[in-house]
């Protein structure tokens, strides 16, 4: 997954005012080997600790490539390979992006992706390469064990879900319309 999936720390200019970053630059971006164009950006805020949000993603002809970042709070972000044939199908790659680590996350398509808040009141920022289309959109159960992902939620304490990511099916029972199509990707951090 290490070729697609890839975490992004962007160069912060520090000063007595504060510090400036650049996010998104499409040169700097396909020289890194991401060519794809963002068509929506989609902002959300989550008011309770341990909220957690997916794991989602469109089928074609609206599947998205997504990049996301945490515009205060801290989260756990994750994407599952859901590309059949792909050597790493139904792995999932997890980081923490913050407000203060400026970390962004690039997933492209034939990913689900999801994230849980570490702490009260995250604000979450992606841009997507497809508007949004609810006639396309898919997704996977967060607690499904064929996956495991390890979020840090303490035991005992159950994430607050929309009732629609609360019935999402397991992994086992998706047909992905995704395909393994290897790519190389340029190292960046």
């Amino acid at each position: 997954m290490e070729n697609t999936v890839r975490l992004i720390t962007p160069q912060r200019h520090d000063d007595d005012r504060g510090w400036f970053t650049e996010t998104y630059s499409e040169p700097v971006f396909s020289a890194m080997g991401i060519d794809c164009r963002f068509v929506q950006d989609n902002h959300s805020l989550s008011s309770p600790q341990y909220t957690l949000r997916g794991l989602h993603f469109q089928a074609p002809p609206y599947a998205q490539a997504k990049l996301v970042r945490c515009l205060r709070g801290t989260i756990f972000d994750v994407a599952i390979d859901l590309r059949q044939s792909s050597p790493s199908y139904g792995q999932w790659a997890g980081y923490e992006l913050s407000a203060g680590n400026g970390r962004q996350l690039f997933i492209p398509i034939g990913f689900a992706h999801g994230f849980v808040t570490l702490e009260a009141d995250c604000e979450v920022a992606y841009k997507c390469s497809a508007t949004y289309s609810p006639e396309h959109a898919h997704g996977l159960h967060w607690a499904d064990p064929d996956i495991a992902i390890a979020w840090p939620i303490p035991d005992g304490v159950k994430p607050i879900l929309s009732e629609r990511d609360g019935r999402l099916p397991p992994l086992a029972e998706l047909v992905s319309p995704f395909t393994y199509e290897p790519t190389t990707l340029a190292a960046y951090s």
